[in-house]
């Protein structure tokens, strides 16, 4: 499965992109609930935080082969969000234990099979799933999931080959690099996207249509930053934790304005059973904790990553 991990991304941009585009109106104003919260049987619904701590074992829901996230070298979990784990179950005084899981269809499948119902073969949940988008809309949507803990942010960005773009002048602050290239430029420079993602539909359905041509699919963001660190396109588009991670020598990221996005920038958080909120605020307690004390800003450094804070 892991040709599916990579889907991800688009996925859960894609929902917040489509929610973000409904109407403003008062919170959760005509937006009909799921199944309701007593059809849910116990077995399913997970351990307390009484439980978790005389157990001294939490279980932490990431994504499978999704680096710099989540991902194993043989028998070490790695990533990101593996150090967000740890750095939650230290909180709680207890160990981690992580559970590397496939993506669904949507995100709403995901947090079903992890958090509030269990998988088809009636798998346990786990007490926290990581890297769910933050929105409020799907919060009011999914009533059996407690959204907390907003960690990081994440932005669409575009990488390229400077000596492509030998007129670009790089940012040292980060940013936008003057010169390089931006969405406008792809009608004639090749650009490496990863397959149905959230850059492959905002490329393909760019004013004009005439890039269409000119987008490089790829299986994986990595695939496609090896492509253009092989010279086969000019640049790529996606997340930009996912491009700093596959940037070699004469690769640069940079985050160009993109006109008529409707987010390309979205807040991260966790996902906790909403029967377990005393859970879910220890652990918003022990994400605050590690955003005032820099440790989230330098799991993000060990990558190679730029932290990006998140509205909280």
């Amino acid at each position: 499965m892991a040709r599916r991990r990579p889907f991800l991304t688009a996925l859960a941009a894609g929902v917040l992109a489509t929610l973000a585009a409904l109407p403003v109106h008062a919170r959760c104003e005509g937006m009909a609930p799921e199944q309701r919260l007593q059809n849910t049987p116990r077995e399913y619904v997970g351990q307390t935080l009484d439980e978790i701590l005389d157990r001294g074992r939490l279980t932490i829901a990431v994504y499978e082969d999704f680096p710099p996230y989540s991902w194993q070298e043989g028998e070490t979990p790695k990533g990101v969000d593996v150090e967000l784990g740890r750095i939650l179950a230290q909180g709680l005084g207890v160990e981690p234990e992580f559970r590397f899981v496939q993506a669904g269809e949507t995100i709403q499948t995901d947090l079903m099979a992890n958090v509030w119902r269990g998988g088809v073969q009636k798998e346990p949940v786990a007490n926290v799933m990581l890297r769910v988008p933050y929105n409020s809309d799907l919060a009011c949507k999914i009533d059996q999931v407690v959204f907390t803990g907003q960690y990081a942010d994440e932005q669409i960005a575009i990488a390229y080959r400077a000596e492509a773009y030998p007129e670009a002048v790089a940012n040292p602050e980060g940013g936008r690099d003057e010169g390089a290239p931006v969405p406008a430029f792809f009608r004639f420079d090749p650009v490496a996207v990863e397959n149905d993602s959230i850059a492959d539909f905002y490329l393909t359905s760019f004013p004009g249509g005439d890039i269409g041509p000119m987008i490089r699919r790829h299986r994986t963001m990595a695939e496609g930053m090896a492509a253009l660190a092989a010279g086969e396109t000019m640049a790529a588009m996606g997340p930009q934790a996912q491009l700093e991670f596959g940037a070699v020598q004469g690769v640069r990221v940079h985050e160009p304005p993109l006109a008529g996005f409707a987010l390309g920038r979205w807040t991260l958080g966790l996902a906790v059973h909403t029967s377990h909120r005393d859970l879910a605020y220890a652990l918003d307690d022990a994400v605050a904790a590690a955003l005032a004390d820099g440790r989230i800003a330098a799991a993000y450094a060990k990558y190679g990553l730029t932290f990006l804070p998140p509205k909280r």
